[in-house]
């Protein structure tokens, strides 16, 4: 399972600290660090399920200071995935991705499925 997340992250400490205690394993990357390329948030989106706009993390500096509430609602889906890629902070977090499975925040009920 691939664990990306940013280590200053309250939501991503609680939720690498629930792999551990359920014994998954996992490879760590570090979003800050290795930002997620066009290609993967693709797939992962579409894999996930989920609205685009879940992937965006709302309460970040980068995204209210870009004014992307605004510009979304207009911005094609290429677009935005393109915007994602372009900066880790931008991404919601954590995501974990397990074979056909994606999850994007932490939500423990949800990560159940990850067992």
């Amino acid at each position: 399972m691939k664990f990306i997340c940013y280590s200053k992250c309250s939501t991503c400490k609680k939720a690498q600290d629930w792999l551990d205690e359920q014994g998954i394993t996992y490879e760590l990357r570090d979003i800050k660090v290795e930002n997620p390329t066009y290609e993967e948030l693709s797939e992962w989106y579409r894999l996930s399920g989920l609205p685009l706009k879940r992937f965006f993390n709302t309460s970040g500096l980068l995204y209210k200071s870009m004014e992307l509430k605004d510009k979304l609602p207009t911005m094609p889906e290429e677009e935005q995935l393109r915007l994602l890629a372009t900066d880790g902070m931008l991404v919601k977090r954590p995501i974990a991705v397990r074979g056909d499975k994606v999850l994007v925040g932490f939500k423990e009920k949800e990560w159940e499925a990850l067992k």
